[in-house]
């Protein structure tokens, strides 16, 4: 856990929760999976490895049947994507639960021409013997999407092509939160985000307990339903993780506060992180025959931005969500990049425990979950470093923007107008420091000439912007800190910025 990020901002935090955001499964058949088992798959039912094609078209036709029979069973119609790069399916699934709310079940079923990967069969003539390669060639692909009690919303891709290789998604915000309802915890979710927890400590420890066996036993159940023809011809599934998102979600009390602190951590996280920083986030050394690109991006979207470090197909994320949460997020595409402690069957037969490269299996995916908690825990303590300027920042929006008082609004001051500048020169004379000030006073100071309303125009101006303070019972002002601060900034800018600029 970030201890040193929580500690510096606790009395802002409500509180803090660690969990699998997207999570994507590949599922290969132990046998039909690859080319060399496909081929010995054939060779041992006497089928020549060009009839590969005949072979499949069998099956691919009983899927294609059985997952008609589904919709039609279910009341889907089964809807045709002429062109999937330019559909968005997940906006067209929200729309559709919107329209018609589904607690469990088949939601909707797409299908489309997709690159997909499968084999054709290879004669040789110099050497007199058949193989097969590996080709990608356009197939029917459908995505079905149904929502699970315990998984919520999720998708499986299925092609309808030898090999038949399975993508899964789900989200494990989804997985956490039918956890807590059913521990009877209360929460509030918006935006894929957790914004409040009745037990944060109680959350944290059922988002450890990650089950993959009760994953495998429910995704061999679920596929078994669209692919009628797993159990006669002998096989299984391997499920393996294809890509990961672990999320840890720093939840804020106030929008306001997370708005600012996120505007200084993005802009020196962008110019502080260097390569060498984000290995170690990932726990390693960058070493100089390290082949895979390292460095940082800024990226700017609709629904904000995001600040992202990567280091070969793996990267750490930072962004806001939900206007309280900060989240800090390791997305895993190449798991091998990874270490743990674990089994190592050795040569003569010994098994022995040590750091080895991770397994690509889902039973990894207790392990992932700690090495990215670690990850994201060395960023948020990397981040903690930072200087916060938060304060600065809302002193200067409170000088700058407009206030409105009994249904009057006072303008900002702004440090680039010849007005407010004298203004504020007027205020830094030294005898109003010790003294205070009066509107007569400042009229005999200022140059240009004002009447004596435009000065109680011009008081009442700072003194809503809390620049400066009244005495009490009496005319006086004072300068606040705020205010001397103010003009503190205004001789900087102009002293030690503007002025020597416009020298060159």
């Amino acid at each position: 856990m970030p201890n040193r990020f929580l500690q510096k901002y606790a009395s802002e935090i409500k509180g803090f929760i660690g969990c699998y955001d997207r999570v994507i499964i590949s599922g290969t058949l132990n046998k039909w999976g690859f080319s060399y088992g496909m081929f010995s798959y054939l060779l041992q039912r006497k089928i020549k490895a060009v009839d590969i094609s005949k072979f499949g078209k069998g099956y691919s036709d009983r899927l294609r049947q059985n997952i008609t029979t589904i919709a039609k069973n279910e009341e889907i119609k089964i809807q045709y994507i002429r062109n999937p790069g330019s559909f968005d399916k997940e906006k067209d699934i929200k729309k559709r639960l919107k329209q018609f709310p589904k607690e469990e079940g088949i939601v909707h079923i797409y299908s489309s021409l997709e690159i997909c990967s499968s084999y054709e069969g290879k004669w040789d003539s110099k050497t007199r013997k058949a193989s097969l390669k590996n080709i990608t060639p356009r197939s029917l692909v459908y995505y079905i999407y149904f929502i699970d009690k315990m998984l919520g919303l999720c998708f499986i891709r299925i092609p309808t092509w030898i090999p038949f290789r399975i993508m899964f998604y789900f989200n494990g915000h989804n997985l956490l939160a039918s956890k807590l309802r059913k521990n009877n915890i209360e929460y509030k979710m918006e935006d894929n985000a957790f914004t409040d927890i009745a037990d944060f400590q109680k959350a944290q420890k059922l988002s450890n307990d990650i089950r993959a066996k009760d994953l495998h036993i429910w995704l061999d159940k679920i596929i078994g339903r669209y692919l009628p023809f797993i159990e006669e011809t002998g096989q299984y599934y391997r499920w393996t993780i294809q890509q990961a998102e672990y999320a840890s979600d720093t939840i804020f009390k106030d929008k306001e506060f997370l708005r600012l602190l996120y505007e200084e951590l993005s802009v020196n996280s962008i110019h502080c992180v260097k390569p060498d920083n984000i290995a170690t986030y990932f726990s390693r050394a960058l070493a100089a025959h390290y082949q895979e690109e390292v460095g940082s991006k800024y990226n700017k979207h609709i629904l904000g931005t995001t600040i992202k470090h990567f280091m070969g197909a793996n990267s750490i994320k930072m962004y806001d969500k939900a206007s309280v949460v900060l989240r800090v997020e390791t997305t895993t595409n190449n798991i091998h990049e990874f270490h743990t402690y674990r089994e190592v069957p050795k040569r003569n037969g010994e098994v022995v425990r040590q750091n080895a490269i991770m397994k690509k299996s889902i039973y990894s995916l207790y392990d992932l979950a700690k090495v990215s908690s670690a990850a994201n825990g060395r960023y948020l303590d990397f981040i903690s470093y930072f200087n916060c300027n938060i304060q600065g920042r809302k002193n200067l929006l409170k000088v700058a923007q407009k206030v409105y008082y009994r249904k009057r609004s006072y303008r900002g001051f702004n440090f680039f107008d010849p007005s407010d500048i004298e203004v504020l020169l007027v205020l830094s004379s030294g005898e109003f420091n010790i003294n205070g000030f009066r509107n007569k006073s400042i009229r005999k100071k200022m140059k240009s000439k004002k009447s004596s309303s435009a000065v109680t125009r011009i008081l009442k101006r700072l003194l809503l912007h809390g620049l400066i303070k009244k005495v009490k019972n009496s005319f006086k002002y004072y300068l606040t800190q705020l205010g001397k601060n103010a003009i503190a900034v205004l001789f900087v800018v102009k002293e030690q910025n503007i002025v020597p600029i416009m020298n060159n």
